[in-house]
Parts: structure tokens; C-alpha cells; sequence
């Protein structure tokens, strides 16, 4: 039964929500249609002349009202020609009856200003036509009633106005609270590429070296048991460290040292049978700067022990105070297809984000190359991220 309550309560508070999201609707200005009730009464009692002719026009008044409110409330109808016609077409009847009959017939002047500030919201057209509205009606109310009925005009105007003005920021909270839903879930999506692709590289990079190092180990386990152990106790602690670095990763607080990086590439490509040339040169970098190179080591490292099939690579990084260069060359053949992976996609997007620009592709002297170049004082690899 507690759990029937609380089911039941949620489905409460979520159509309330719907309800209150949908904002005001016709029916809400439905109840003014009331104040007509003078000039039926006018009517019915015989006061009125021609009582066939006022009848039909209370008739086309109520239909013309409400066929004009209920467009309002409607974004694709509100601004439609049909919809200012119909309203035209009110007004014009609203002054044929306030002439001709005068007294309770007069009421219409506010109901009038009410599906006006329905349908015109805003902006300077709201006052040319309010301001016109307001000015006929009263020189018709003191025609028809005197000074009697200025409350009619007062009533006119704040019905034109305060209609206008609640109705509009409505519309701009309704389109506030969509543009805020619409940039959470930009910034989960943000989120969710952000992760896969530090996933992508972290994942990636570690299981290539696993492999490769237990390759390693089969090769020499029957021969030299004591280096295959050296072999395993490395995959543990390569494990280990991935473990670490999936962690930070998920909390969002990693920082990718370039050194280390650069001293992972140099294991992971020797234990491939890859020979590694590293050189270094430059002034300290800054962190965001080293982290995002550290990812660009990670992933064509990663590549070129997985696919290229090389025996050298060469990792080269230069920079000044301004800009750093990172290129990473083998003499293999390079990833498969004509079309970068999703690793090097991602991380060209990044350094792009950063300022940078990465290129990949085959390199002049046969092999394949990876060239990054970026600002030294580059934004963090999940800052400024591309909002595809």
C-alpha cells in the first residue's frame, strides 16, 4: 500500500508539473465573459432597442472572443493574418454595440483590451495599438455615459496592459526554464563524451601494453622464468596504475604528466619490439599544456604498437614560452583505413578546443606521423570541449 501512495503521489506531482509547464491556456480569460451579463440583462428586461439585433450581436461578440483567446494562447496561430482579422473584427463589433446601446454594453471595452494584450504582448506594437484603443473608448464611454464611467476606460487600459505583460513573462520564464533543460543536457552530453573518450584513451593504452606483455611472457616463459616474472609483476602494476587512473578519470581530477607518459611510451614500445628514440626539449610547460600532450603520447603510442607494425618510432618534443610542438614518428605502416580513429578524432578536437592544431598521416620519408602543436599555457583536456 506504501508503495501504491508514493506511485500515485509522484504521478500527482508530475501532471501538476505538465500542467504548470503548459502555462495559462483560453480558458483562462473564459470567466470574464461575465461582465456580458449586464447587457443580457438589458436585454431580456426590454430596455434595449432593436433586441434581435443586440442578441445577435452579443452572440457574435462571445463567438468572436473566444475563437480569438484561444488563438492567442496558440504559439503558431497567435501571429496567423485569420487570427488579426477575427480581432479586428471584434473590435469593430465591440464599438458598433458600445454606440448603439451605451450603459452595460460599454463592459465590452475591457474584455476587448483583454484579447488584445492576448494576442499583441509586446513591444512598440502593443502601444500603438493600445494607446488608440484606450483614447476611442473613453470619448465613446463619455459620449454614451459621461464621467460616470471612467472606471470603463481605467478598466480598458490595465486589461490591455496587465493581460500583455503577465502573458509575456510567462512566455519568457516557459522559454528560460526550456533554454536551462536544454543546456543541462548539452552539458551531459559534454560530460558523456568527455568520459568516453578519456576512457577510450586510458583503456585503450593499458590493454595494448597487457597484450603485448603477456605475448611477451609466453614467448619466454619455457626459456627464462625469472624474466617472465619480471614480465608479469610489470602487468600488475600496469593494471594497478590503470585502476588509479580510471578513478581520477571518473571523479574528473586527472592530471597526465608528460614524463611519465613519455616513460610508459618508452616500456610499452620496447616491450612490442619497437625501438624508442625520446628527446625533450624546452622550458617547463605548463600543467594544462603537459596533460593534454600526455594524451597524445598515450594514444599514438598506443597506435603504433597496435597497428603499424613498426621497429622505430621516434618522440620528439620542442617548445618555447609560446608554443610547444610534440611529434611522434615509426617507420611501420600505420592504423588501417584512410580514415583516423576515434582516438586520434577525439584528440584533435581537444587540441583544436585548446588552441592547437593536430595533424596525422603518413610521413614524407615512408612510416607514419603525428604532429600536435599547441599554445604552452593550453586549457586543460576537458576544458573548452567542442559542442558537436
Amino acid at each position: 500500500m506504501g508503495n501504491g501512495w508514493i506511485r500515485r503521489s509522484a504521478g500527482v506531482r508530475e501532471r501538476a508539473r505538465a500542467r504548470s509547464d503548459r502555462g495559462p491556456t483560453g480558458l483562462s480569460l473564459l470567466p470574464w465573459l461575465l461582465m456580458g451579463l449586464g447587457a443580457l440583462s438589458h436585454l431580456i428586461g426590454g430596455e434595449a432597442p432593436n433586441p434581435w439585433i443586440g442578441g445577435l450581436g452579443l452572440l457574435a461578440f462571445n463567438t468572436l472572443y473566444i475563437a480569438v483567446v484561444f488563438r492567442a494562447f496558440d504559439a503558431r496561430t497567435r501571429e496567423a493574418p485569420l487570427t488579426w482579422v477575427l480581432l479586428a473584427a471584434l473590435g469593430a463589433l465591440t464599438f458598433a454595440l458600445a454606440i448603439g446601446y451605451g450603459r452595460e454594453w460599454l463592459l465590452f471595452f475591457p474584455l476587448l483590451g483583454l484579447a488584445v494584450g492576448a494576442v499583441v504582448r509586446r513591444g512598440r506594437l502593443l502601444t500603438r495599438i493600445a494607446l488608440p484603443l484606450v483614447v476611442a473608448a473613453g470619448l465613446v464611454t463619455f459620449w454614451r455615459d459621461g464621467w460616470n464611467s471612467f472606471g470603463i476606460v481605467y478598466g480598458t487600459f490595465i486589461s490591455v496592459m496587465v493581460t500583455a505583460t503577465i502573458l509575456a513573462l510567462d512566455e519568457t520564464v516557459r522559454q528560460l526554464r526550456a533554454t536551462r533543460e536544454e543546456l543541462a543536457r548539452t552539458a551531459v552530453e559534454k560530460e558523456r563524451l568527455r568520459f568516453s573518450r578519456d576512457l577510450h584513451d586510458l583503456l585503450g593504452h593499458t590493454l595494448s601494453v597487457i597484450v603485448v606483455k603477456t605475448e611477451v611472457v609466453r614467448r619466454i616463459a619455457p626459456h627464462d622464468l625469472d624474466a617472465a616474472l619480471d614480465q608479469v609483476r610489470d602487468i600488475e602494476s600496469v593494471g594497478r596504475q590503470a585502476l588509479t587512473e580510471i578513478r581520477e578519470a571518473v571523479t574528473g581530477y586527472r592530471e597526465g604528466s608528460l614524463a611519465t607518459e613519455l616513460d610508459r611510451a618508452r616500456d610499452a614500445l620496447s616491450s612490442a619490439g619497437i625501438e624508442p628514440v625520446v628527446s625533450r626539449s624546452g622550458p617547463l610547460l605548463e600543467p594544462s599544456a603537459e596533460a593534454l600532450l600526455s594524451w597524445v603520447v598515450r594514444e599514438s603510442t598506443t597506435n603504433a604498437v597496435r597497428h603499424s607494425g613498426a621497429t622505430r618510432c621516434e618522440i620528439d618534443v620542442t617548445g618555447t614560452t609560446e608554443r610547444v610542438r610534440l611529434t611522434v614518428t615509426d617507420d611501420g605502416r600505420g592504423p588501417s583505413g584512410t580514415a583516423p580513429g576515434s582516438g586520434l578524432r577525439g584528440l584533435r578536437e581537444r587540441v583544436a578546443a585548446a588552441g592547437g592544431t593536430l595533424d596525422s598521416g603518413p610521413a614524407p620519408g615512408g612510416g607514419f606521423r603525428v604532429t600536435a602543436e599547441l599554445p604552452a599555457e593550453a586549457p586543460g583536456p576537458h576544458e573548452g570541449e567542442p559542442t558537436e
